[in-house]
């Protein structure tokens, strides 16, 4: 015979491949094991990124307004109470 492979040769690998493309398919236990497989993360994606958006308006909605109204009222607030405590401490007993 010649130097190469021998007919026994092809017919093993032969028969390994179509064991391994019989294994390789899927049975319908394991293309639903799967497809729940792929689902479960893709909710888990769309769960992470609903909170991570969520997180993102809530921070962005609990700075207070740059208002200079509010800012003016505030001090003017303060300054209400400080002569207001002033007073206080000059009433006589």
């Amino acid at each position: 015979m010649a130097d190469g492979p021998s007919l026994e040769t092809y017919v093993n690998h032969a028969n390994s491949a179509a064991s391994a493309e019989s294994a390789q398919r899927a049975t319908p236990e394991r293309a639903a094991g799967e497809a729940t497989t792929r689902s479960l993360t893709f909710i888990g994606v769309a769960i992470v990124a609903a909170g991570l958006v969520y997180a993102l308006v809530r921070a962005i909605l609990a700075r207070p307004p740059a208002d200079p109204t509010t800012e003016r009222i505030q001090q003017l607030i303060d300054e209400a109470n400080r002569l207001l405590k002033q007073l206080d401490e000059k009433k006589p007993e």
